[in-house]
Parts: C-alpha cells; structure tokens; sequence
C-alpha cells in the first residue's frame, strides 16, 4: 500500500518522537559513569563477571574467566582488592558471570559462579557452582561447592550473562553469538547430582549479551553487550522473560576497554561496571549512580 505524502510525513513524525522519548527517558534514569578511582589489581586481568556483596555490605565479587586459578576476588566499590578466596576440586575452565542471591537454606546467600562460556560450542556440558557467601573474616578457602550441571535442549551454546531471580530463586542465562539471543531458565530447585536441561523461553533482538544482573528486589533488569547497556522494569505482575519482551531502554554508557562485567548495587541506587584488559589497557570500576 502506498503512502500519501502526509501519512508518511506523520509516520516519520511519531517515530521522531518515540526515539526522542526513548532518549530522554534513559537520560532521566542514571547519570554517566564515573571512575571510583583505583585500578582493580594486577590478578584480575580478563574480569569477567561482577556482583555487590550481600554478606559484606560495600564491597563486590568479581572473577577472570578462562584459564585462572579457581578463585574470586572481594573488592572494595573503587576497585581496591579486600581478599582473595579460592574453590577447592574445581578448575575454571570459562568462568563467565556471577550472581548473588537465596539459594537452597532459607536466610542465607549463595553465590553462583557461571561456567558457562564456550567460544567454539564444542562443551557439551555447562557448570554453574553454588556456595554459601563467604564473610571477609573467613578463611581464604571455600569448602563445600554444590555442582549444577546442564546441557542446552537445543544444542551447545556459548554463554556470558547469568542471573537470579531473588523471589523464585530461578536462574536465567542469556547466550552470546545468535544473531537473536537466547534465554533459558533453569527453575528452582536447580538438582546438584544429574544433568539439567533448562527451558527455552524464547530470544531477545541483540547480540552478544556478555553480562546482566537483576536487581536485589527483583523489579529491574539489566544487560550489557560491548557497546551498550540495556534496562528493563519489571511490572509487579510480571515474570522475568514477559518483562524482557518490552521495549529495552538503552542507557549512556562509557565505553571500556572490553566490558564484560555489571552488576546492580545492593541497595538498587546505581549499578557497576568493570572491563577485562586487553593487551596494555587497565581497567577500574565505574558506578552509575541513579538519579
């Protein structure tokens, strides 16, 4: 069907203005990054994951992925290192993201370390560990580990985003490479002793999702490829993937070296993020605060 001149011209118009509201409403949410002002320490090299601590207020998780130790680092909010902790009888093989939230004992945090990256699809099985969330006054060893296992309904996957739904205790991971990303959810309670095999909910219209986190209360979500930061806000009725189905607000966000880590902060006024570094590039910690 052919357009008048003046149905055209009104199409045009609306969709000005729509992509002018867009803008503007991600410009009302936050304020722009800001450096928190230390280098994160020369350990952490490919940072690949990022999280606030809920056991120790103030303070984040974060990881490298392939090849490290298997080990984790507690950092301060502006990139100081506070300890060092190390899994015993687990390697990391592609330790991509990380997420902190309830897990099997009621009033306790876990932490969900995500060995789910597979650059060449060739892993038939993915990992995600679980542990209760380490104090900074305990030992630099975690003992117990809980090892969910899975394997993707619909062929290997390569993945970078994990995330946990704080009221269900359900986790959602998010692929890379597909032109129209996948998301799967493995509902709680995840089993530790046979192999799991998540649920396909659907795809999302972006590609290479490298990181996400959900907010501690559940009501907001965010992603992050290497160029842009995605938001979204969740109805209280909502689940999580009919709240991703809606228009994604795309937030102001300062370009990294390779940015592959977010995470919200624990009392939900701003989020984090923080870049691996790539040949002699060095990376820190920026916060968005909210406004």
């Amino acid at each position: 069907m052919k357009m008048s001149r003046f149905t055209l011209s009104m199409f045009l118009l609306f969709t000005l203005l729509a992509c002018t509201e867009q803008e503007r409403t991600s410009q009302e949410l936050f304020f722009h990054g800001a450096f928190q002002g230390e280098l994160v320490n020369d350990d952490i090299r490919e940072a690949s994951g990022l999280e606030a601590s809920t056991t120790n207020p103030g303070l984040l998780w974060t990881h490298n992925d392939s090849g490290d130790e298997a080990r984790i680092f507690l950092i301060h909010e502006d990139g100081r290192n506070a300890k060092t902790f190390y899994l015993k009888n687990t390697d990391n093989r592609d330790w991509e993201d990380i997420a902190v939230g309830p897990g099997p004992e009621e009033g306790k945090s876990y932490i969900y370390l995500a060995e789910i990256g597979d650059n060449n699809a060739v892993y038939e099985y993915k990992y995600i560990y679980r542990f209760e969330e380490p104090q900074l006054s305990d030992p630099k060893e975690i003992g117990e580990t809980d090892i969910i296992r899975f394997q993707y309904p619909d062929g290997n996957r390569d993945a970078e985003c994990l995330m946990i739904d704080p009221a269900t205790r359900d986790l959602y991971i998010v692929s890379k490479r597909e032109a129209k990303v996948h998301v799967y959810v493995a509902r709680y309670p995840q089993p530790t002793g046979e192999t799991l095999i998540p649920e396909k909910l659907g795809t999302l219209p972006f590609h290479k999702i490298i990181a996400g986190d959900i907010s501690s209360d559940g009501s907001e979500i965010i992603m992050k490829t290497y160029d842009e930061v995605l938001y979204w806000k969740r109805k209280e009725e909502e689940s999580i993937m009919q709240a991703l189905s809606g228009p994604a607000v795309k937030i102001p966000y300062e370009r990294e070296p390779q940015g592959e880590a977010i995470a919200w902060k624990a009392d939900g006024t701003g989020f984090y993020t923080l870049s691996e570094e790539p040949g002699e590039k060095e990376a820190g910690v920026y916060f968005y605060k909210r406004k």
